[in-house]
């Protein structure tokens, strides 16, 4: 029999604010208590669901909030490194992930399987999966292999979308206009009127980031901008 999916978590998204509670490698905010507490600390300032990354931050952060948690496992830094392979989508649900993010690019996964192969390991363990895609093409590829929604996580910074400092909000309006899944928009979204300006777009659901949850990236802008 072919496990029931939740819908419920995609209920809870629409129009609303996603934070994502990352630190990277070497910053003091990357502990597991600390980015528990800035989970915590979102759901207290009225996020609808948090993004967080690895299976031991989910693990401890799921029964911390009450709110969906999309997982994510960042392996590495180069080609596809957000959730490469089933094995990673997998101890993401396992450890509570009730949403699996994962790169839907056209790039090689690691270990030589689909994107559609992840989806359907994710969804036979009762998850859904977010797909972040850097083009409207592959947005298209990756709701048609059975991605529960599609966000513009990698538009910058994968091959073939725009490098630029703003919010890809012409990516956010054309996979409105083409999917028929939720899209979420993420990425470089510094400001509310920002956030604004992506439901405006289409948007499902807005992802926010560095904005919210990275005070050593804010420190240092704010640094560089007091130095002559």
């Amino acid at each position: 029999m072919t496990p029931r999916r939740p819908a419920s978590p995609l209920t809870a998204l629409t129009g609303r604010l996603i934070v994502s509670c990352q630190a990277p490698p070497g910053d003091p905010m990357r502990d597991t208590g600390t980015l528990v507490r800035m989970a915590r600390s979102a759901q207290a300032g009225g996020a609808a669901a948090v993004r967080v990354n690895e299976p031991e931050v989910v693990a401890a952060t799921a029964p911390a909030v009450d709110l969906p948690v999309i997982g994510l496992w960042k392996d590495g830094d180069t080609g596809v490194y957000i959730t490469p392979t089933v094995r990673h989508a997998l101890a993401l649900v396992d450890a509570g992930a009730a949403i699996v993010a994962a790169d839907a690019t056209a790039r090689p996964r690691p270990d030589g399987s689909t994107f559609a192969d992840l989806v359907a390991a994710v969804h036979a363990g009762g998850g859904l999966v977010m797909a972040d895609v850097a083009t409207a093409d592959e947005g298209r590829e990756a709701a048609a292999q059975g991605a529960d929604l599609v966000s513009t996580t990698l538009s910058g910074y994968a091959p073939g979308s725009p490098r630029q400092t703003l919010p890809d909000l012409e990516l956010v309006a054309a996979l409105a206009r083409s999917v028929e899944v939720p899209v979420v928009a993420e990425g470089r979204i510094a400001t509310p009127e920002q956030a604004a300006a992506a439901l405006a777009a289409g948007a499902t659901s807005v992802v926010v980031g560095t904005a919210i949850t990275a005070p050593t990236a804010l420190t240092r802008l704010f640094a560089a901008g007091l130095t002559p």
